[in-house]
């Protein structure tokens, strides 16, 4: 009897990526599979990306081999030339060879040589060192192979598959290692407050380099031009700073991270560059970020005008101080993260944080829920930096004048949507998510506090409130009301100093409340009273006797 032929069994994206994973398992550490996994991807999509282009020359001027080698005609639209032993479709032909390891290690320096803009941004030597068989590295290709727009009809399958290896490494690594990565919904939001529209937008510690992609999608879908962003930015730890470069370069993302990994308070980058925009997550409460004595006449801190240095003990007033610096002061605006500390602490930082209010450069301080992020589960904040907080006209928004005003939100209570990652085996990690419903709230409070037209805002209780600075901000009414400013609060930049707590038990009707629970303990003991009848009866009937 002849065999029944196979079903083509239509396997998920989501499945496509977990086998990924499951190829490498028990072989080596989480960063060599990682680069291992995002390696062969990054060869994957380069390489569809070129056979792609290839055809389209090949159309447009015939078959000519030596005037479609020329690595321009890739370049220019953003495709990397790939010799033909870097190409995927070689790969995947040599998968079963018993130098698989080494053809893929070859095609990654080959790939580097012909496109100068990658250069130190793939894994070299990688695979030779990974300790996998090729019966294991051949089962990583056939999956990866699986990874295709015709297969998948994804807008942005590239970003889709970049996005969960990123989140999904980061969620199953250390503390140090989930540095590199900030959730999706955290980095949407910043773009969506600071609208970088147009211009230069800089990350200081830029990780996988999140924060870019978000400010071009955010262009994408305000139906902007990517040409008029530029990207810019620097990373001190070497692998994440390829990650970063194969993670813009993939995508056909422009930008300058340096020549080379480099920590930004010792050895910045783009020193004398002006920024428009900046986007950041920097490492919370960073240690030892300079020596002692180190960077009192920098041009970012006491030179600056500053009367004391951040502690080395935490550098988060560093970052702060480092991002000031770098913005345009005309009109410069920044969204960043830091640990809630920043927002309390007292001497040095709570000097700096004094100076920085004065120079009226604070323009909303949010608090985001609690467990959002891999390297902590505390909540931390979102801070908005703007260098200009007059009147005038933004985006095609007309603005009031807030200055010495202080937008405070407070969002812990925002902690309903949780999304379940699996990072291996029987194992899951859920996180806190914000969804585009709920960032659109956030964005439309933001909005509405800066409008010229102030019948648009209002304080909300547990959510929201605008604080003045100065005791002399305030009318002669709201001195009367003992309304609360900054300077009151002794420059805490802590929302729950000013935004109004309900007290929810006032809102108890005690009298009702204790009729509800006097007549439910009522039908308790009635329906137990009915049942101890029904058990005696029954005993009864069966000849036992009871006392």
């Amino acid at each position: 009897m002849a065999k029944a032929a196979k079903k083509d069994v239509q396997v998920s994206l989501e499945t496509v990526l977990w086998n990924c994973r499951v190829a490498l398992r028990g072989i080596g550490s989480t960063e060599k599979n990682r680069d291992a996994v995002i390696g062969l991807v990054f060869l994957k999509f380069a390489g569809d990306k070129f056979e792609k282009r290839r055809a389209e020359l090949i159309e447009q001027y015939g078959e000519i081999p030596a005037f479609l080698e020329k690595v321009s005609f890739y370049n220019a639209v953003n495709v990397f030339y790939l010799k033909e032993t870097a190409r995927w479709s070689y790969i995947v032909k040599n998968a079963s060879a018993n130098d698989i390891a080494v053809i893929i290690d070859q095609a990654m320096a080959d790939i580097e040589d012909s496109n100068p803009p990658l250069k130190g941004a793939l894994p070299l030597n990688l695979f030779a060192t990974l300790g996998a068989d090729k019966s294991k590295i051949k089962d990583l290709i056939d999956n990866v192979n699986q990874i295709s727009e015709e297969r998948f009809q994804e807008e942005d399958l590239i970003g889709r598959v970049y996005e969960y290896f990123l989140q999904v490494y980061a969620a199953s690594g250390t503390k140090e290692d989930g540095e590199f990565y900030t959730p999706a919904c955290v980095v949407k939001l910043i773009a969506e407050m600071i609208e970088p529209y147009s211009g230069v937008v800089y990350d200081p510690c830029c990780g996988s380099g999140g924060m870019f992609v978000q400010s071009l999608k955010f262009v994408d879908r305000h139906n902007g031009n990517r040409q008029r962003v530029s990207i810019i930015g620097q990373e001190s730890n070497p692998d994440t700073w390829r990650l970063c470069k194969m993670n813009l370069a993939i995508r056909g993302i422009a930008h300058n991270l340096g020549e080379t990994n480099a920590s930004t308070f010792t050895n910045d980058l783009h020193k004398d560059k002006t920024v428009d925009y900046i986007m950041a997550n920097p490492p919370f409460n960073l240690k030892g970020w300079r020596a002692e004595d180190a960077l009192t006449d920098d041009p970012r801190f006491m030179r600056a005008g500053y009367s004391v240095m951040p502690p080395v003990a935490n550098a988060n007033y560093a970052w702060i101080l480092h991002m000031l610096s770098k913005l345009d002061v005309n009109h410069g605006i920044a969204g960043f993260l830091l640990a809630n500390g920043a927002l309390n602490i007292g001497d040095a930082e709570g000097t700096l944080r004094k100076e920085v209010l004065e120079r009226d450069r604070v323009e909303a301080i949010i608090v985001l829920p609690r467990d959002m992020f891999y390297t902590t589960d505390i909540s931390v904040t979102l801070w908005i930096v703007n260098m200009n907080k007059k009147a005038g006209t933004v985006n095609g928004r007309q603005l009031r004048d807030r200055t010495h005003e202080v937008l405070f939100m407070d969002l812990r209570r925002w902690d309903e949507n949780i999304e379940e990652i699996v990072i291996d085996k029987g194992k899951k990690k859920k996180k806190t998510v914000l969804d585009d419903t709920q960032i659109a709230k956030i964005k439309e409070t933001y909005a509405n506090w800066q409008s010229a037209d102030t019948s648009q805002y209002f304080n909300v209780p547990e959510f929201c409130r605008s604080v003045k600075l100065y005791n002399s901000d305030l009318t002669e009414e709201e001195r009367q009301a003992k309304v609360p400013t900054i300077e009151s609060k002794g420059y805490s930049l802590a929302p729950s100093k000013y935004i109004e707590f309900i007290d929810h038990d006032l809102e108890i009707d005690y009298e009702a409340e204790m009729a509800r629970i006097q007549a439910e303990m009522r039908d308790i003991i009635s329906a137990e009273k009915k049942s101890q009848t029904m058990l005696e009866d029954a005993f009864r009937g069966i000849g036992y006797g009871i006392d």
